[in-house]
This record gives C-alpha cells, sequence and structure tokens, in this order.
C-alpha cells in the first residue's frame, strides 16, 4: 500500500513515519512545507491512503491558522479530486474545534470541509479530534505543555505553571500512533462522526511538574519511580528522551574496600533493591541471615560458591555458581548464607532485595555459616 502522509516532519508525522517503517510499508510519500505541487499531484494519483497531519499550531499571524488548518486541506482535496483518488482519508483535528477561537475554528473549518469532500466523492474520511499530544520528539516552547517542562527540568531551566490544578486529557504518541495504524488497516475507534484515541490520561499540571521533577530527582537518588501507573510510565520515557546528550549516564557511589566493591544501582518504592557485588579472589561476603528481608543472586563473571546453614541447625548446602551458567539462587529468610569467590579473577554479583537497606532496622544479623 502507498501511503501518504502530509505534515511528515512534524511531531506525529515523524513518529508515523517511524512506525510504517518498522512495519515495512514500501512506499511512503512524504509531504512537508517543502513539497512542491507538481510532487502534491503525483503523490495524490498514488496514495493508497492519506494521513494528512499537517497544520499550524503557533503561527505568527493569526489569519495563518486559517491559511494552514483550511487552506492546504482544500488543495489537498482538491488535488485527489483532480486525480480522481477517492482512498480513505485521515486527519489529525483537534478538541479545540469546539472552541470559539482562532486554532479551534480553522480546525472546525478543516473537518466540515473534510465531511463535505466525502459527501460529494464517496471517499471514506477519519476525523480524529485529538486532545494534547506527548511523547519523545515533540518541540518543546510550541504547542506542548508536557514537551516544555520535560524539557525545561532536563535542562535546569525553570518552568512556570500558572493554575496547579487545571485538568488536562493527555493521549501519548504511541497509543495514537497504534490507533492510525488501526485506521489504515481498517480497524478505527469511532464514536458518532468522529474517531478518537481509546487512551486518553486525565491529570493536572501540578502532578504532571511534580512527576517530571520527582524523575529528575530520581537519578540522584538511583530510584526508579512507580511504573504501575500507564500514565507515569509514558511520561518517564517521554522524560529521558528531553536528556541533554551529554547527560544520558550518571555516576553511582562504589564501596570499594579490599575484599572488593558493592554498589547500588536501581532502588525502587514497591519492587526492592538492585546492587552490583564484585568479590575478590578468595574473598568471603555474607555470613548473615534476615528474619524477612529477602534475595535474589545471579552471578554473570567468576566462579564462586553460595552457602546456608539454615538456622538452629548444622547441614551446609553449597550452590556452585558461573558466569558461564546463568542461574539465579534465592535467599530464602530463617538461613544465614554467604558467598565466596573460588576463582582467579572477580566474582561479579547482580542482587535484588526486597526492599530498601533501612539503617534504623537492618534485618541483618551477623552468624557463620
Amino acid at each position: 500500500m502507498k501511503v501518504l502522509v502530509t505534515g511528515s516532519q512534524g511531531f506525529i508525522g515523524k513518529n508515523l513515519l517511524a512506525e510504517l517503517k518498522n512495519k515495512e510499508f514500501p512506499e511512503i510519500l512524504e509531504v512537508n512545507r517543502k513539497t512542491e505541487q507538481s510532487t502534491l499531484d503525483k503523490y495524490c494519483k498514488e496514495a493508497e491512503f492519506v494521513f494528512h497531519l499537517a497544520g499550524v499550531n503557533r503561527p505568527e499571524d493569526q489569519s495563518e491558522f486559517m491559511d494552514g488548518n483550511y487552506g492546504f486541506t482544500s488543495i489537498l482535496l482538491e488535488t485527489l479530486k483532480k486525480q480522481k483518488n477517492t482512498c480513505p482519508i485521515l486527519i489529525s483535528s483537534s478538541i479545540q474545534a469546539e472552541l470559539d477561537n482562532p486554532y479551534g475554528v480553522s480546525k472546525k473549518a478543516g473537518e466540515d470541509l473534510l465531511f463535505e469532500y466525502s459527501e460529494e466523492t464517496g471517499a471514506k474520511v477519519l476525523v480524529y479530534r485529538l486532545p494534547n499530544v506527548f511523547g519523545k520528539w515533540c518541540r518543546p516552547n510550541y504547542n506542548s505543555a508536557v514537551a516544555t517542562f520535560c524539557h525545561n527540568v532536563a535542562h535546569d531551566l525553570s518552568i512556570n505553571v500558572n493554575d496547579p490544578s487545571v485538568e488536562m486529557n493527555l493521549v501519548y504518541i504511541d497509543d495514537l500512533i497504534g490507533e492510525f495504524i488501526n485506521a489504515l488497516n481498517g480497524k478505527e475507534n469511532t464514536r458518532g462522526d468522529f474517531c478518537e484515541v481509546p487512551v486518553v490520561h486525565v491529570t493536572t499540571l501540578g502532578e504532571i511538574v511534580e512527576l517530571i521533577y520527582s524523575f529528575k530527582k530520581s537519578r540522584e537518588e538511583r530510584t526508579i519511580p512507580n511504573m504501575s501507573k500507564a500514565f507515569t510510565k509514558k511520561l518517564y520515557s517521554t522524560y529521558l528522551s528531553y536528556l541533554p546528550s551529554k547527560q544520558f549516564s550518571y555516576d553511582l557511589k562504589m564501596n570499594v574496600d579490599h575484599r572488593g566493591s558493592f554498589t547500588e544501582f536501581i532502588k525502587t518504592p514497591d519492587r526492592g533493591q538492585v546492587s552490583v557485588n564484585i568479590s575478590k579472589p578468595g574473598i568471603t561476603k555474607g555470613n548473615h541471615w534476615h528474619h524477612t528481608k529477602n534475595e535474589k543472586f545471579l552471578v554473570v563473571s567468576g566462579e564462586g560458591v553460595i552457602r546456608f546453614r539454615r538456622i538452629g541447625t548444622e547441614e551446609i548446602i553449597e550452590y556452585f555458581v558461573s558466569g558461564n551458567k546463568l542461574e539465579v539462587v534465592d535467599i530464602p529468610t530463617g538461613y544465614t548464607h554467604n558467598i565466596e569467590n573460588l576463582g582467579e579473577t572477580d566474582l561479579v554479583t547482580i542482587m535484588w532485595v526486597n526492599e530498601y537497606f533501612n539503617p534504623e532496622k537492618p534485618d541483618t544479623y551477623y552468624l557463620e555459616v
């Protein structure tokens, strides 16, 4: 299928093109501000589906709203008619089409033009009235508060929120593109005369800002936010896409001594902590037990043995481990345990524990295996 995409260099257009290419669509006909009419004529003749994403959001003069959102739509539809092409056409409109402002009026005019075109030609038209869309590659300080907030916080710039209680309806870019691909395959989600993205997140400006600042802080505290809420997961992915390229990495605090090192990697509020333990050859670490705290050990390099002894018994249980055969060893409660490096190189172990270390309640009791 030959797919024509207007506004191909915009936020939604870039994400749509990337996914169409991922799905190996053989011919994508890209239209942007630099496309000449002769090329548009050719594309409108060949297209088997049209994504009309081009539009004007922040013009220097308000008259440009009608030129960009109504005028170019008119040109596109007239070109399709001239080429006698009645393929399906999808347009990205806005919920502001319901409002009496220059932007909303221009979007509503574009919608009406499309519905009239459908009645005249019989072509299938899909009109998506989109709320605020957020995600990677959205331009900050343009038409997305989320993009501006993510960019500014990531770059240590100030942000301004006049009313944190303002409620926002948000659609994540991947959910939007997924719906567009469904529409391309004839499986659009409709409600009355319009189409919609089935997943919409409702939140406030204040909650968005609070989350974004927590993302920034999480890198300093080696934490990961609670991802049980879909919106948090999507916003976190969005925030990371705005990091300055020189700040992708951040240091960890290595606790180093003659035995090796122990470094906390990731802490989560509800899923525990992951650390990296390095033991020098011949070194034994551990020799302690826990009431409730439990761990998982995964040796990824070197050779060693993990020993256990149940409290109150004398039997010693041994698990020989190696980076050549990855296996997880659970550390049950009520067993004193240690890990010894039996090899000639460093023994590297990934350790997960079900809770943060709390110095006031360590739940760790020294006892030789």
